[in-house]
């Protein structure tokens, strides 16, 4: 989304920056979890009461992947413990949550907890958080209360264009899982009898599904769905086709029919011999681009059929 004022808020003084516009001062690139962070979250308080906000939006929502580029380590459940059921229930694009569980997630932002996400308010306000505690404030409005409060809090507020954190104009995915969607489905599995089905509701988690005729399983909104083939139960083969330069996806069918899904690459051949040892079915799926080709892809889209979220192709 766009704004008619954006301002920049970090505790890194101007002053500090050479002509470049790098910082070069003393300041830690570390959320201080403390009084600081504060001054952050107060800051996000104050231009969305002088916008008139009181419930976000999230926007493009993501866990951490297996790289992470963070200034401290992610923590186990990506900082939304206590914010959102294990299962993530609520976190997804499109979800409505009031301005304290938005100021939550600035927090685990900030932290580098894991999880990350652009929060929104229609066309009116907007919170991107970025690397070594940038924060972008977009509003309708100049929010001129906001910045005198943020200022005397010891932050500093830049104006700027735009936010370096917008997101990109695409290309996104646009396919609709909708009828005939699903009737594609089904003529595969009349083809095929079973099919693996990818469910990312947020960026780097996904879950997966064994697909049959008489089963389709209930699904996240606006998740980003992959069709592949089904597992091979010749799982030594599948384990002896790992080249040398593989990344990506193993998925696993366990004795109990749990199927677990994880990222793997062939820089640890003992891990993964270990980890296929108890698998009953495997399938190897890469993360480049020649090798990730899956049967179908789709988004769900919102129930008037418009697809929103923006999943890049």
């Amino acid at each position: 989304m766009s704004a008619s004022y954006v301002y920049r808020i970090t505790k890194y003084d101007p002053a500090d920056r050479d002509e470049w516009g790098a910082y070069r001062g003393s300041e830690d690139v570390s959320s201080d979890h403390g009084p600081v962070e504060a001054a952050y979250l107060a800051a996000v308080t104050a231009f969305a009461e002088d916008t008139g906000v009181t419930r976000l939006t999230i926007r493009d929502p993501e866990v951490h992947g297996f790289v992470h580029f963070g200034a401290e380590p992610p923590v186990d459940g990506d900082g939304l413990h206590g914010l959102f059921p294990a299962d993530l229930t609520g976190y997804h694009d499109g979800a409505r949550i009031t301005l304290d569980v938005g100021r939550e997630l600035v927090r685990v932002m900030l932290r580098d907890n894991g999880a990350w996400c652009r929060l929104e308010t229609e066309d009116r306000f907007f919170v991107h958080i970025g690397y070594d505690q940038y924060m972008y404030i977009g509003s309708e409005q100049p929010c001129g209360h906001a910045v005198t409060l943020t200022t005397a809090s010891g932050l500093f507020v830049e104006p700027l264009d735009a936010s370096p954190y917008a997101p990109a104009d695409g290309p996104y995915e646009t396919v609709p899982a909708d009828a005939a969607f699903w009737a594609e489905v089904a003529a595969l599995l009349a083809q095929h009898g079973r099919l693996l089905l990818e469910e990312q509701v947020v960026a780097n988690l996904s879950r997966w599904h064994l697909l049959t005729a008489d089963a389709v399983p209930d699904l996240g909104p606006r998740a980003l769905l992959n069709v592949w083939p089904d597992l091979s139960t010749d799982v030594p083969a599948v384990l002896r086709t790992i080249t040398p330069d593989f990344a990506g996806w193993a998925v696993l069918k366990h004795a109990d029919g749990r199927i677990h899904g994880f990222h793997a690459d062939s820089d640890d051949r003992a891990c993964l011999a270990e980890a296929f040892a108890g698998a009953r079915a495997a399938i190897l799926l890469p993360h480049t681009t020649d090798g990730h080709n899956p049967l179908l892809v789709a988004v769900r889209p919102d129930d008037d059929g418009i697809v929103r979220a923006r999943w890049p192709l």
